[in-house]
């Protein structure tokens, strides 16, 4: 497949942390040089909360694809004034992406046409393209590595662009290096293996 077109971004802003932060856990992110193009308000605030911006990464790819860029965190702070993202009082963690509130945050913010989708079979994708550009899918976030097996399916979100009944097209937010980042091409067979048959459809 030839390449998307579609800008990418990582959900960190050093697109390079994915290993250190696999290693350390959240904190490798407060040495994050570039964490201020976030939008966060303090790098406490940008490490607690882009380990779960992958959804928010994938919004950013869609708006940059017209022309739009908008911080990573600031998006997410809209979001979760919509109920896309529930933040724990007690220990700030953070629960989401929930896709019913960023459909309408979504739709009502940037006139994007959104739409949850469940039980959606890994064949089904290219047809489900034909009819929106973009499918944000949720999969196991060891898709960085597809030649491993998955513990589990589903818990990150990626970007797909492109399908067809052989082979994805996507961009993954939390990708370790160059080949892992930007428009990964993987046979559907392959992706079906850590992709949770849910995510969200989105017309831009």
């Amino acid at each position: 497949m030839q390449e998307s077109g579609v800008p990418y971004f990582s959900q960190w802003e050093t697109p390079g942390m994915t290993l250190p932060v696999l290693a350390e856990g959240w904190q490798a992110l407060l040495s994050d040089p570039l964490w201020r193009q976030s939008g966060a308000g303090t790098v406490e605030e940008y490490a607690r909360s882009a380990v779960n911006v992958c959804g928010m990464a994938c919004l950013k790819m869609i708006l940059a694809a017209r022309g739009e860029i908008h911080p990573t965190l600031e998006l997410a702070r809209v979001c979760t004034a919509y109920g896309g993202y529930v933040v724990n009082e007690i220990d700030a963690s953070i629960k989401g992406l929930i896709y019913a509130p960023f459909v309408s945050f979504a739709a009502e913010h940037f006139g994007l046409g959104a739409e949850t989708m469940t039980g959606v079979e890994t064949s089904a994708i290219p047809d489900l393209l034909s009819k929106r550009r973009f499918f944000i899918a949720s999969v196991h976030s060891a898709i960085r590595w597809p030649q491993r097996k998955p513990p589990s399916k589903g818990g990150h979100l990626v970007l797909v662009t492109a399908a067809s009944q052989q082979t994805i097209r996507f961009h993954n937010p939390s990708g370790h290096d160059k080949a892992s980042q930007a428009d990964v091409t993987l046979p559907l067979a392959v992706f079906d293996r850590f992709f949770a048959n849910r995510g969200i459809s989105v017309d831009a």
